[in-house]
């Protein structure tokens, strides 16, 4: 009995442990391996991404190569959530069998959704939230190019903004405007704002030349590195301005850097390389064709027997160089990112160009156990150097190295038998490739950009925090020409005892600092009822300061005159210092946002500014504005529209100043010379005040399945009051006193439609296409303008004290006001409408219409880009043409090929005058940049995500203007006022081809 118990026993233990046997080799096929790779839409493996399988509370992160895995889990359903710094939270449900499963997942970028956060001033807001006009370009969309300024990746990408290279110089000054052109004094370019820190809008680069006349301008942007900048936003309509006041006239342009993320420490590499040539030349006549002019108008003289391309001369093959590399990482409680960067862009005119070291480094950091307590820190100091061409915007043809090389004679040597330089001593003719040898003018620009930004968050739903910083930029410029070059004043006189030669030493500082406090709140107040605000105090100051020394006569030293200043004659020289009156703006802001439901949402924004500019009576001013919005998709009514994703109707209006005028404007302001003797300025203006504009929008936004078409439509139209002008006082209201700054009486108005599509045409694993586009149609106008304001000097032969534009009632801003040209009478002379005694409104520099179209396509690892702008209806004048390259010059000098050949000969006694025959159609519309690209990715286990790519810059161009690029604003201002439209013997436009490749390590 106790031998069959045991035996029972026996058995039942044994199949119980056959049992447990069974069971665990159930359990152990039912485990599963899940792995996958954690990508960006740019098809970029980012590491550190955090990786959970939420019911079984397992997580991990991926590797340097996105890689995640997880092992021995459960067979089941799971839900997998994702989340990286920077993109939107990802979570599926997953249903886990036996096997081994990849699943690879595709993060979105907060871009890319409702939820996006914009900066809009002080604080961050949803872009669901917007009432106003705002455009946002993000890096991916950026215009690719050896680009020296971060306002050229944005040309033709948002709606309403005109952007043109005034010069093709390497680092040259640059036109912004931002729905039309209102400024009757000043630039009119919108406030720049960098990571919180607004910028002065002046350049410390010196302006003056070597003696030659007035230089074109630097751009004040050069100091960033386009390669850091993560996106870029526009706020255009008055309810998005109003938060700044009385410097968002002519809208504001928020530049945000790009900043550290958490992870591994990750190393980025770009460089690119290229040649660049002259995009378009103008046509002047070849010798072969010059002699036959010769002889078809008679002359027995000017043929010198050679055949000589003298723009081609002066020009080359130009090699541009640019090589950045950032370090990034950290945690979720400190982050940073470092960069260095290098550019080196060589002018295609010879002995000009460009170089800039630039550095940054930001950091994030959170302290205390709750992590309430936070540092933001941002530091970029860069040096730019350029070599400037002899290129002025006023003086005559000798003091351009364009207009001597156009007019230049082509049977003319450039050289001598000898080898040496053709200086034809006396005269005003004036050998190119001589005055490159003869002139120097190098440019330092210095800049350190510093803030420092501590906050506090009591909660989730209130911040404060303090901005402080500091811009400090200096400019240095030496520039001489020198003794032997035949140019007037310059020129060396052995008879008389002139040892000629000029040198100029020049060193301007700018220095803005910023104290700025806010306090931000976040919250559902009730039931569906949220408000997002920003209450706030400003404090800036804006110091300007420098001096300059001139001399002249230093004759045929062996050194750079700038190096012997002390070596010209005693009488010649010339020291000027100054120091403009410190300006202080002290402001008060506040920013509302109301978001009921997601349906209905309410803006309010009031900035009353402070400011020593304005007069007494005048201290400060306020700036008010309201919008709203209506999500009409969020409405229940059209929950079953599934065709129409998007749908928001917004409306506002505000009112916004303008102080670019000169500090000290507004009290008796005097110049301190020889001895100590005051001469005045201006006189004060005790009610001086700043500029108004006020400005509706009514806009709307909307999606059409999904990405398949989204877009928005606005009309806006911006009235700007209380001129600010320097008038002439017909009586004295100070001894001695010429100017006294006012505010007149009058408006311009500027009003349009902006339209802004955007298509993704295929959206497929292995294919994407997306086509882009944007048209503003603008209209602008002068009202209620007492008198004329005269404005636009044309240069050259022929046009001392000839002006172009006026600013006048009842006609567009810088209208075109001269002759009306009836063609060549039968004598070959020009026939004027009323013989040329009346000035008629001819021409309108303002375009009717900015163009802006972007495609890009993705194949696999290929991708290709295209992105054209343009602008239509406006009017150029070709100051160029009218007195550089006349028919007068034959026989001396070149002239324009389609002088030569007409049905009627052209006299060449025929005076040279400014009319009509010279403004031309400066509509255009350029390809402006080309990209194409192949993603190789990883290499070896080191390398990551490797990219190559080739570009071109200003391709193709298509227009009817003459001149090297319709794309271009020569300053031709008088008086504190701008001009428009104006072409004159600028730095020819470049075409680059450019190979480039990046990488992480």
């Amino acid at each position: 009995m106790n031998k069959l118990t045991t035996y029972f026993r026996l058995i039942k233990a044994c199949c119980i442990w056959l049992l447990v046997f069974l069971c665990s080799i159930s359990a152990f096929a039912q485990q599963a391996k899940l792995q996958g790779i954690i990508s960006s839409e740019l098809k970029e493996p980012l590491a550190g991404a955090s990786v959970r399988i939420v019911e079984l509370n397992k997580a991990t992160s991926t590797d340097g190569k996105g890689l995640y895995t997880f092992t021995g889990l459960p067979t089941g359903s799971y839900t997998l959530e994702v989340t990286f710094v920077g993109y939107q939270k990802y979570a599926e449900k997953l249903a886990l069998s036996s096997s081994e499963q990849q699943r690879d997942i595709t993060l979105v970028s907060l871009g890319e959704q409702l939820g996006e956060v914009s900066i809009v001033g002080y604080a961050s807001v949803k872009k669901n939230d917007l009432t106003g006009a705002v455009s946002s370009i993000k890096a991916e969309d950026f215009n690719q190019g050896p680009f020296t300024s971060p306002d050229q990746l944005i040309q033709g990408k948002a709606s309403g903004v005109q952007m043109i290279n005034n010069s093709g110089q390497p680092g040259g000054g640059s036109t912004v405007q931002i729905r039309g052109s209102s400024a009757v004094t000043g630039s009119g370019q919108p406030l720049y704002v960098v990571d919180g820190v607004a910028l002065d809008g002046r350049s410390a680069r010196p302006s003056e030349s070597g003696g030659l006349g007035a230089s074109p301008s630097g751009n004040p942007l050069t100091f960033l590195n386009p390669n850091d900048i993560e996106n870029i936003e526009i706020l255009k309509d008055a309810s998005a301005t109003a938060i700044y006041g009385s410097r968002a006239a002519y809208g504001v342009v928020l530049i945000t850097t790009k900043r550290g993320k958490s992870g591994g420490l990750k190393v980025d590499v770009n460089t690119t390389t290229g040649l660049g040539s002259i995009m378009r030349k103008i046509d002047v006549l070849n010798g072969d064709e010059y002699r036959a002019a010769l002889k078809q108008y008679g002359l027995t003289t000017g043929d010198y027997g050679d055949k000589v391309d003298a723009l081609d001369e002066i020009l080359r093959t130009a090699v541009n160089q640019n090589y950045n590399v950032s370090i990034s990482g950290g945690g979720d409680d400190s982050k940073f990112r470092t960069s260095f960067g290098y550019q080196n862009q060589q002018g295609i005119i010879l002995n000009s160009g460009f170089k800039k070291f630039v550095g940054s480094l930001n950091g994030n950091f959170k302290m205390l156990n709750s992590k309430k307590l936070g540092l933001d820190v941002g530091l970029i100091t860069s040096q730019t150097n350029e070599q400037i061409a002899p290129i002025t915007t006023d003086a005559g043809f000798q003091g351009s190295v364009i207009g001597q090389a156009l007019n230049w004679n082509p049977t003319q040597p450039l050289r001598l038998a000898d080898g040496s330089l053709n200086v034809i001593k006396g005269s005003t003719i004036v050998n190119p490739l001589a005055m490159i040898e003869a002139y120097d003018d190098r440019v330092k620009v210095s800049t350190i950009m510093a803030n420092i930004s501590p906050y506090y968050k009591f909660n989730d739903w209130l911040e404060y925090r303090f901005l402080a910083s500091v811009n400090y930029n200096t400019g240095i410029r030496r520039a001489s020409t020198r003794s032997w070059i035949n140019i007037q004043g310059i020129e060396a006189d052995e008879n008389s005892g002139i040892r000629g030669g000029y040198a100029g030493y020049i060193n301007n500082e700018l220095i803005t600092s910023q104290l700025t406090h806010t306090l931000t709140f976040n919250k559902e107040i009730a039931e569906k009822l949220n408000l997002n605000a920003v209450v706030g105090y400003e404090y800036m100051n804006f110091i300007n300061k420098g001096m300059n020394y001139s001399g002249r006569n230093y004759g045929d030293i062996a050194v750079d005159y700038t190096d012997a200043l002390q070596a010209g004659s005693a009488g010649s020289r010339a020291i000027n210092s100054y120091y403009d009156p410190t300006t202080e703006l002290q402001s008060y802001f506040f920013r509302g946002i109301l978001n009921y439901d997601n349906r209905y949402l309410l803006t309010a924004t009031i900035r009353r500014d402070g400011s020593t500019k304005f007069g007494e009576n005048n201290k400060y001013g306020n700036f008010p504005s309201f919008s709203a919005a209506w999500n009409i998709r969020n409405e229940a009514f059209m929950q079953d529209a599934t065709v129409i994703t998007a749908l928001k109707l917004r409306a506002g209006w505000g009112r916004t100043g303008n102080q670019e005028f000169p500090s000290g404007a507004a009290v008796n302001r005097y110049s301190l010379g020889i001895d100590g003797r005051q001469t005045p300025i201006n006189n004060r203006n005790l009610d001086l005040k700043w500029q108004s504009d006020e400005q509706i929008n009514v806009g709307l936004d909307f999606g059409i399945f999904g990405r398949a078409l989204t877009g928005s439509i606005d009309y806006f139209q911006k009235k700007t009051t209380d001129l600010l002008y320097p008038v002439i006082p017909s009586y004295p209201i100070a001894p001695g006193a010429a100017t006294v700054w006012m505010n007149l009486d009058g408006q311009i108005e500027n009003k349009g439609v902006e339209i802004s599509l955007n298509s993704a045409l295929i959206d497929r694993p292995n294919l994407t296409w997306n086509l882009g586009g944007n048209v503003t149609f603008l209209k602008n106008n002068v009202k209620g303008l007492n008198g004329t304001i005269i404005t636009g000097a044309l240069s050259g032969q022929g046009m001392s004290g000839v002006t172009l534009e006026v600013i006048q009632s009842g006609l567009p801003m810088f209208a075109m006001m001269t002759r009306e040209f009836q063609g060549l009478d039968a004598e070959g002379f020009s026939k004027y409408t009323d013989d040329g005694f009346t000035f008629f409104y001819l021409g309108n520099p303002n375009a009717r219409a900015l163009v802006g179209i972007s495609t890009d396509v993705t194949y696999k690892k290929w991708s290709a880009s295209l992105n054209f702008n343009g602008l239509l209806g406006r009017e150029l004048y070709n100051n160029t043409a009218n007195s550089v390259i006349p028919i007068t010059n034959l026989g001396t000098r070149n002239v324009a090929k389609n002088l030569i050949g007409g049905p009627i000969q052209e006299s060449l006694s025929n005076p040279i005058a400014a009319s009509s025959r010279y403004i031309e159609d400066g509509s255009y519309l350029k390809l402006a940049n080309a990209t194409v690209g192949y993603r190789i990715g990883d290499v070896g286990s080191s390398l990551k995500n490797l990219n190559i790519f080739i570009n071109g810059t200003n391709l193709l161009l298509f227009t009817k203007y003459k001149g090297f690029d319709p794309e271009v604003n020569t300053q031709k201002g008088m008086s504190n006022v701008p001009s428009a439209g104006i072409d004159y013997i600028g730095y020819p436009p470049v075409r680059t081809f450019n190979f480039g490749l990046n990488f992480s390590l």
